[in-house]
């Protein structure tokens, strides 16, 4: 796909979430594409190869949350993968990213996105979320966590909330079906120092993809023994 074809669709399809991309962010997209594909070929990063559907179902699915995202706002998105949904925001916001993922092959891709496309607003940390979420360097200091697709709430809950300042939020990207894994958030958080705030309902290309954007509040300072050591959070869920 050549890059005034994906600029025609990507515009065309981010009408759905009421954005429309500036010619030059189109170009870093269209770039971060064309490298996500190049090392697909020698690792697997996403099993989404087609472009059009990597506009829709990794970029545009992506800038769903874009409009939480405030100039200045230092987040951190926790088992990023192959950048999502960090690299998409950082592109099209004035926020602050940091990317964490456990596997160093995706830091060392995230390294040559983030170096080609001159994204000085991202830094990578190679780290479980457990880990991390002790280092004081990082616990209780970014304004949003954010993860997409990586975990059920309960884990999710006590991997992200512990990064968040009081007053910030959590963000969980989650797919159509989450009523069996949401009915004990509102206890999950608040043992956390969370508060359950909503949970937003979208589609996408017209119904055929449905997204629930989950919203826990930080209220109150995470308990030390929170994240519990690496591991545990997905063997013994907080209940």
């Amino acid at each position: 796909m050549d890059f005034k074809t994906f600029k025609d669709i990507f515009i065309e399809k981010a009408k759905q979430i009421n954005l429309t991309p500036e010619e030059e962010k189109c170009k870093k997209m269209y770039d971060y594409m064309k490298i996500l594909l190049e090392w697909n070929e020698k690792m697997n990063l996403t099993a989404i190869t087609k472009p059009e559907e990597i506009i829709v179902k990794h970029f545009i699915d992506s800038l769903t949350v874009q409009k939480y995202m405030k100039d200045g706002y230092n987040i951190i998105d926790i088992g990023t993968g192959a950048g999502f949904p960090g690299i998409p925001l950082a592109i099209t916001t004035n926020a602050t990213f940091t990317l964490v993922d456990s596997l160093n092959k995706r830091i060392n891709f995230l390294k040559e996105v983030i170096n080609k496309l001159e994204l000085n607003n991202i830094k990578v940390i190679h780290s479980r979320a457990e880990d991390l979420g002790q280092n004081l360097e990082c616990r209780e200091k970014y304004d949003i966590a954010i993860s997409r697709a990586v975990a059920p709430i309960n884990v999710l809950s006590e991997y992200l909330i512990p990064f968040v300042k009081v007053g910030g939020k959590t963000i969980f990207m989650k797919g159509p079906n989450i009523e069996e894994e949401a009915k004990d958030i509102e206890k999950i958080a608040k043992i956390l120092g969370g508060e359950y705030l909503n949970t937003e309902k979208l589609s996408l290309e017209n119904g055929e993809i449905t997204r629930n954007i989950v919203i826990i509040g930080k209220v109150s300072k995470t308990n030390k023994q929170y994240p519990r050591k690496a591991g545990t959070p997905s063997k013994n869920p907080i209940k």
